[in-house]
């Protein structure tokens, strides 16, 4: 199954965290799966500080280059085949693209208002029920989303975000 990207916008710099957090919540309750998160706070200097949690995929490939390197490592040189499996690990979920792209998040990073924040979401399996409850607690705004237009909806009217 495929994930989904979506990006809100909430008017001060500590809700969308708050927003990760209830989202991580119902993660551990087996509601959602979340792949990858990103939370991006501009303080009101400007600066911006992006909190990338780690992606699902990239820990697995990480693991699986690992093992695969210490197989080959273990008959050839131990040390350094555990190595070059990590950085190929690395590399292949890079390759791979997967998570939140991280010029993606530099770019709605630059378009946010100082004194503002921003979530990004890469989830599957969700309980559409389950994110709308969270999401009904919080004000915000939908930035972007690849779900279809009847979720996009649902969403914007769970954030009190109607045109």
């Amino acid at each position: 199954m495929a994930s989904n990207l979506t990006v809100l916008a909430f008017d001060d710099m500590e809700t969308a965290e708050k927003v990760h957090q209830a989202l991580v919540h119902a993660k551990n309750q087996g509601l959602i799966t979340i792949d990858d998160a990103a939370v991006v706070v501009k303080d009101e200097e400007g600066k911006v500080k992006v909190d990338n949690q780690v992606a699902r995929g990239t820990w697995i490939s990480t693991a699986v280059g690992c093992g695969l390197g210490l197989l080959i490592g273990t008959i050839f040189f131990p040390i350094g085949g555990l190595v070059l499996g990590l950085a190929g690990g690395a590399l292949v979920a890079k390759s791979m693209d997967l998570g939140v792209d991280g010029k993606f998040v530099d770019e709605v990073s630059e378009k946010i208002t100082p004194g503002t924040s921003a979530l990004f979401i890469l989830a599957e399996d969700a309980n559409e029920a389950a994110i709308l409850a969270v999401l009904r607690e919080y004000e915000g705004h939908l930035l972007q989303t690849t779900l279809d237009t009847e979720a996009e909806a649902a969403i914007k009217k769970a954030l009190g975000d109607e045109d």
